[in-house]
C-alpha cells in the first residue's frame, strides 16, 4: 500500500526510536536478586517489552510471555521495580541508528510531531529528556495520560483531535502489533520499523503500510508519497 503525504506524525518511543532494553534487564535483574529468583537473559526480556512496566514484571516474575504471576509475589516485586526503574530510566538506554537524522529530516519538512507510548508519564519525560528527544514533540501522550493505552486507538484519536487532523491523514510510526492495530482501529496509516519490540515476531506480519530499516529512510518514503 502506498503511504499519503500526512498532515501529523505519531511515534512510539520504546523499539521505535530509544533501545530501552538495557535499563529495563537492569532493572529486572536486580528485582529478581531482591526476591531471590533466577534472572532472565537481556535476550528474554527483549521479547517481554512492549506491553508496560507491569507487563513487564508480570512476565518476569512467571518467565513466560503470556502467564500472570501469584498476586502477592506482584506485589512484592511491583514497587521494587518501579523504584529501580526511577533510577535506571536512561543510564544504559541509546537512540536507534537513524533516529537523529530522521527527526530532525521530518522536521525541516515541516511535519507537526508527537508522541504516543504505553510507558508511564513518570519515565517516559526523563527518558525523552535525557536522550535529548523532549523538544522534538509538541504533544507526548504516555501509557498514563488517558484511561487506556495502546493497543486502543483513543491515545491516538486524542493526538489527533489536539493536532486538528482528520486521522485519515495521520500517520503513526512504531514498531509492535500494538501500534498497527492501535493505527487500523484509529484510521491512521502507519510505518513500522523492523528492529523493535514485536514479541520476537517479524513485524511484517501485521501488514503494516510500510517497514524501515531506520527511521531515516522514513522522511526519504514521505517525499515519494503522493
Amino acid at each position: 500500500m502506498a503511504v499519503r503525504t500526512p498532515a501529523m506524525i505519531l511515534i512510539d518511543v520504546d523499539g521505535t526510536l530509544v533501545d530501552s532494553v538495557p535499563d529495563l534487564a537492569f532493572c529486572v535483574n536486580a528485582m529478581m536478586d531482591g526476591l531471590g529468583l533466577p534472572r532472565p537473559t537481556e535476550a528474554q526480556v527483549r521479547d517481554w517489552v512492549g506491553n508496560g512496566v507491569q507487563r513487564l514484571v508480570e512476565r518476569a516474575l512467571v518467565n513466560d510471555l503470556h502467564g500472570t504471576p501469584d498476586p502477592a509475589l506482584f506485589e512484592r516485586a511491583y514497587p521494587l521495580f518501579l523504584e529501580l526503574y526511577a533510577d535506571n530510566t536512561s543510564k544504559r538506554s541509546v537512540l536507534y541508528p537513524g533516529v537523529r537524522e530522521g527527526l530532525d529530516a521530518l522536521k525541516a519538512a515541516g511535519h507537526p510531531l508527537g508522541c504516543v507510548t504505553n510507558k508511564a508519564e513518570r519515565f517516559t519525560r526523563p527518558l525523552l529528556r535525557d536522550l535529548g528527544l523532549e523538544d522534538d514533540f509538541s504533544l507526548v501522550v504516555s501509557g498514563d495520560t488517558l484511561v487506556t493505552k495502546k493497543p486502543d486507538p483513543e491515545p491516538l484519536l486524542f493526538a489527533a483531535r489536539h493536532f486538528g487532523v482528520d486521522p485519515a491523514r495521520a500517520l503513526m510510526i512504531g514498531d509492535s502489533v500494538n501500534d498497527v492495530t492501535a493505527a487500523r482501529a484509529a484510521g491512521f496509516q502507519i510505518i513500522c520499523v523492523s528492529y523493535g519490540y514485536n514479541h520476537g515476531e517479524d513485524i511484517r506480519d501485521a501488514e503494516p503500510d510500510a517497514v524501515v530499516d531506520s527511521m531515516a529512510q522514513i522522511p526519504v518514503l514521505l517525499e515519494k508519497a503522493a
